[in-house]
């Protein structure tokens, strides 16, 4: 939490650099919060940080795997489009299911894309209205 105050600007000076220090610590710690952001910051290159997708990709699996929805909406994103890791649709379904069924909005809309034409996943056009309703 402190880290995103840095990152902001949220009643501190804004210092993306504090920022990735205490996101990184917060990682090391086991803290999926942090490590998802701190992967979002490796994507970005910011608070000092080189672009790196596929250490983003390995700090959002980390993540995802301690069920953060955000890390898993990430991972799909980033499979779909082959970012950091192999394009895998079948594997973008997977991770936007996990996020969806917590209620992400951004997954629900990307499962529901893929439910619709049947990429990744069987074609299912009443999943693909249900997700898109609930987003």
């Amino acid at each position: 939490a402190l880290g995103r105050c840095f990152a902001v600007g949220a009643g501190v000076v804004q210092d993306e650099e504090e920022a990735v220090k205490l996101y990184r610590q917060s990682a090391e710690q086991g803290y999926e919060n942090g490590q998802y952001q701190l992967g979002y910051s490796y994507m970005r290159g910011i608070g000092g940080l080189a672009k790196n997708n596929e250490e983003a990709v390995r700090l959002f699996r980390q993540a995802a795997k301690q069920g953060l929805a955000s890390a898993q909406a990430h991972l799909g994103f980033c499979c779909m489009h082959g970012i950091g890791v192999a394009h895998d649709v079948a594997d973008a379904a997977r991770y936007f299911r996990l996020a969806a069924d917590q209620g992400h909005a951004d997954a629900q809309c990307s499962l529901g894309y893929l439910c619709e034409h049947g990429q990744g996943t069987k074609r299912n056009l009443g999943e693909a209205v249900r997700l898109y309703r609930a987003a």
